[in-house]
């Protein structure tokens, strides 16, 4: 197929709703956008965040950086961030960010560096924008979390993607590794005394 695909990641929901749902992130974005993409020609992929603030979290900062610096070695892959202020309570908020993604989301289209866009994220922000480029004649695809959805978005999308355990099957950048092995007792005959059990009387003697 010869469609051009663009891809927009919206960062901190793709964060949250991995952690969310399967206890980590540490997603290979290469194969994420390979399967993503299909067997149609990637034209990029974009990815959105809010940047940490050191002087409010600094040792997020710090891992926040270490995974930007991964993420940029990704092939066709451009990393965009607005940044977080502190809203009242002292609660910091994303600045900026959505505004980047709809802005580049139209502004590709209008000069029609895509066929298909495909949206990472469940937030209703997106719809209307979504449907601003059909109204130019693109394609929509929305990839989705069935716990963080909007069905504004499902309902403007032109085709589907459920982010589902199958789905993520052989993309993550490191395998979990197994529960280690609980060490077998010694065997006395047979019997392995446990931990608090009477002490054997009379124990066999050790086989040869």
């Amino acid at each position: 197929m010869n469609d051009r695909v663009a891809i927009f990641i919206d960062g901190s929901n793709l964060y949250h709703a991995l952690r969310a749902n399967f206890g980590r992130y540490d997603l290979n974005f290469t194969e994420f956008t390979k399967r993503l993409c299909g067997p149609r020609r990637l034209f990029r992929t974009y990815y959105y965040n809010a940047l940490q603030d050191p002087t409010q979290r600094a040792e997020g900062h710090r891992e926040q950086q270490e995974f930007l610096n991964t993420l940029r070695e990704t092939p066709y892959l451009e990393v965009r961030l607005g940044s977080t202020k502190l809203a009242p309570g002292g609660v910091p908020v994303e600045k900026g960010v959505d505004v980047m993604l709809v802005t580049d989301l139209l502004h590709f289209a209008w000069n029609d560096l895509y066929d298909v866009a495909v949206l990472v994220s469940g937030d209703s922000d997106f719809a209307y924008a979504l449907q601003a480029i059909k109204n130019m004649g693109k394609h929509v695809e929305v990839a989705y979390f069935e716990s963080n959805i909007s069905k504004d978005l499902l309902n403007v999308a032109d085709n589907k993607h459920l982010l589902d355990r199958n789905f993520f099957k052989d993309l993550w950048a490191r395998s979990k590794k197994p529960p280690p092995r609980r060490r077998k007792g010694r065997r006395l005959g047979g019997l392995v005394p446990r931990i608090g059990s009477p002490k054997l009387e009379n124990p066999p003697p050790p086989q040869v």
